[in-house]
């Protein structure tokens, strides 16, 4: 059995990128679908690893006190370094969550890895202004990211509004942003391997 190339390349790597390029003409774009479960995953692990991080940082903290009065005064002497520290640990919850949830939209749309990145971000961004609007209408009871370390927040009612709480929401902001792209990215790259070897097995057919 054997399988006419129609394509006119001569190699399997140009021969996968002019079926690629034809499926993407017709299947790809930003695939909100995709994009929202990716945001789903990503709030999922943002909660599971910051639980984690907390866990630790407790573990840590309670292995290094020796008595309440000098645990108290180390923590005012190295509270920069804490709020440092802090902003860093936040930074790769953030970076791995959003990775994750990048990646399930990029494997589940094939196409466009980057703008699957971006929407899932985006959704992350919407949700936010949706909470945002509930709770200034219907009460602070119904913001829920409240409770979720790292979840970007609208802050309206002027509570972010200080040096750490603006460092924080740009945090919040940026680094999901660069993860979801590198995760979406990751993502859609799986399907290329398995178009190569679709390719390659039909070339092989072909010799």
């Amino acid at each position: 059995m054997a399988y006419d190339n129609d394509t006119g390349s001569s190699t399997p790597q140009a021969r996968r990128d002019d079926v690629v390029r034809a499926e993407k003409e017709r299947f790809g774009g930003i695939k909100w679908g995709s994009a929202f479960f990716g945001w789903l995953t990503a709030i999922g692990m943002t909660v599971l690893l910051s639980a984690l991080a907390t866990a630790i940082g407790v573990g840590v903290g309670a292995a290094n006190s020796s008595g309440a009065e000098q645990a108290a005064d180390q923590a005012q002497q190295n509270a920069e370094t804490l709020g440092i520290a802090s902003g860093i640990v936040l930074a790769i919850v953030l970076f791995l969550a959003y990775y994750c949830g990048g990646y399930v939209a990029g494997r589940m749309a094939r196409f466009d890895g980057v703008k699957q990145g971006l929407a899932v971000w985006l959704w992350g961004i919407i949700i936010a202004i949706i909470v945002a609007v509930l709770a200034a209408v219907a009460g602070s009871q119904f913001n829920i990211l409240n409770n979720l370390n790292g979840a970007p927040q609208i802050p309206v009612d002027g509570s972010l509004m200080t040096v750490s709480g603006i460092i924080g929401l740009v945090i919040a902001l940026i680094v999901p942003l660069i993860g979801a792209i590198v995760g979406g990215k990751a993502g859609m790259r799986f399907h290329r391997k398995v178009d190569q070897a679709g390719v390659d097995h039909q070339s092989g057919l072909v010799g």
